[in-house]
């Protein structure tokens, strides 16, 4: 088997980094989705000032990770043909980490403010607080308690900069 040159690790890592953003992508248009059509409903009217503020800060944690998910897209556009590849899969690296963060803020904030809805607030609080754990285990924990998994076999999956890539 032959050793994949540098420029097409770089190609394959941008095509990793796309799967991934797609992912993360459909979840997160399906929130914001959610979330931008909730004040229509008959039941808003009943919210609390609380309540609203929560919705809030779920909705533009929605939009900055919707945006921040498809900012790879609009770089790669603006980069095509340019060979630049490096570039482009460091900066997509970068926007799908900040992306997830701010779905993490607003997925935990829907849970608050529809728990704070048809719960006592603290059991509201203590339900998003348990969501942000479970989302920090499976997204930022256990990830980077596995990185060594692994280290007998060749590394693929990062860059001479020793940024994981894949």
């Amino acid at each position: 088997m032959s050793k994949e040159t540098e420029k097409q690790r770089w190609q394959r890592n941008f095509a990793d980094l796309l799967q991934e953003l797609r992912v993360a992508q459909t979840g997160v248009q399906i929130l914001f989705a959610f979330l931008l059509t909730l004040p229509f409903s008959n039941g808003f009217t009943r919210t609390t000032p609380f309540q609203r503020d929560v919705y809030i800060v779920a909705l533009l944690a929605a939009a900055g990770a919707t945006a921040m998910i498809i900012s790879p897209v609009a770089f790669h556009r603006a980069l095509f043909r340019q060979g630049r590849k490096p570039e482009l899969v460091r900066f997509a690296h970068r926007m799908a980490t900040a992306g997830l963060g701010f779905m993490l803020v607003s997925m935990v904030s829907a849970v608050l403010l529809i728990s704070d809805f048809v719960l006592a607030r603290p059991i509201a609080f203590l339900l998003s607080a348990v969501t942000g754990l479970w989302f920090l285990t499976f997204w930022v924990i256990l990830p980077f308690s596995r990185r060594s998994w692994g280290d007998d076999d060749i590394d693929d999956d990062e860059d001479p900069s020793g940024l994981a890539l894949g």
